[in-house]
């Protein structure tokens, strides 16, 4: 009989989480911030930066391919902008604090710009954005990635994924929340089928020769050999757009690199020339905007959301029921997951089993 699905509660998985990061060496108050960010994506039903990466963050920190404990530090600052060195620590934590930094100094001055250099995978780019909309600001964070995207017209895996955030908050229950990699697909997606053993579309993925590839399996791997290449957004050449998506790619890299003097492009491999692996040095942005230095907080919420309402209440496709606006539909898989629980598949219970046993974890039972 094959193994199912579980259902755990919030609460006992976010405890097996910082249990499971302690053990690996990282301090108590980073380790629940670690877990927040992770929490929060399989909250959401992105499953691809969740839970299922937990794993891979403790092999990177064993190998010491980035440090369990973060010693960020400020390298440059202005009243309104900020350059970060996060010491190759921890993404998650060098990017709360980045953009705490951010509100801090938008809260004063009405901007806060916050550049980091230096860093790790930091996780769902939308946790960072909505950090500002619980302040009642407007939040914009991207990051740049292990190469993954073609530039329209090539096959070599250039850019990360690279995605853009945007949060705004709004009179409705939920808040305007934007996330998606500039790619057609976000790498973790691969990730995600590999597991499940199942084919991907025809369209995200193109062979060194530019044809399309579907088999899931080993595609991080060929990618990492420059075997195989994600399309970006509009997918192959210019038809439908793929030079849009490949621009804001590259927006991206900029952003997450020119203004700290960061590592880009073919710098953020996994190994060095020589073959050996080495820390990423990924980089992020953060920008946060104080609604308040335009105008009162509650009329920019009014009119944010009269724009959603207006954009659902349009005319539908026939045969579509509904139409969404970025946000509304995380808002109604977080609630369903907090009654429920999060669900872990069994490919990633078996990864959650393997790191209790080999940490001797005695603490939180996750109930798998």
């Amino acid at each position: 009989m094959a193994e199912a699905s579980v259902f755990v509660p919030v609460k006992r998985l976010t405890g097996f989480v910082i249990d499971v990061l302690s053990a690996v060496g990282i301090p108590a108050a980073d380790a629940e911030i670690i877990a927040d960010v992770l929490i929060a994506s399989d909250l959401i039903g992105v499953r691809s930066h969740g839970i299922a990466h937990l794993k891979w963050y403790c092999d990177r920190i064993k190998a010491g391919l980035q440090c369990a404990v973060t010693r960020w530090t400020v390298c440059n600052e202005t009243a309104t902008t900020a350059v970060i060195d996060g010491g190759n620590g921890m993404g998650m934590v060098v990017g709360h604090h980045a953009m705490k930094m951010a509100l801090g100094k938008a809260r004063q001055y009405g901007l806060g710009a916050v550049a980091v250099r230096n860093s790790s995978h930091y996780g769902i780019a939308g946790y960072y954005a909505g950090m500002a909309a619980k302040e009642e600001m407007i939040g914009i964070a991207v990051t740049n990635a292990h190469p993954s995207i073609a530039p329209t017209f090539g096959t070599e895996p250039m850019l990360g994924t690279n995605p853009i955030a945007f949060c705004a908050p709004t009179d409705e229950a939920f808040d305007f929340s934007f996330d998606a990699a500039t790619s057609i697909a976000p790498r973790g997606k691969l990730e995600v089928a590999a597991r499940a053993g199942v084919a991907i579309p025809e369209g995200w993925v193109i062979s060194e020769d530019g044809t399309p590839v579907t088999d899931s399996r080993d595609l991080t791997a060929l990618m990492d050999r420059k075997k195989v290449a994600l399309l970006p957004l509009g997918g192959s050449g210019e038809l439908m757009g793929g030079h849009k998506g490949y621009g804001l790619a590259t927006m991206v890299e900029i952003l997450s690199s020119a203004l700290q003097e960061g590592a880009f492009l073919s710098g953020l491999h996994d190994y060095d020339e020589a073959g050996h692996p080495h820390a990423l040095g990924i980089g992020h942005f953060f920008l946060a905007i104080n609604i308040e230095h335009f105008l009162p907080v509650e009329r920019f919420r009014k009119t944010a959301g009269d724009i959603v309402r207006e954009l659902r209440a349009s005319r539908k496709v026939p045969g579509q029921e509904k139409i969404y606006t970025a946000g509304e539909k995380e808002h109604c898989i977080k609630q369903r997951v907090t009654r429920e629980g999060v669900e872990i598949p069994p490919a990633v219970q078996k990864s959650l089993r393997e790191l209790r046993a080999e940490l001797k974890i005695a603490g939180h039972d996750p109930g798998f």
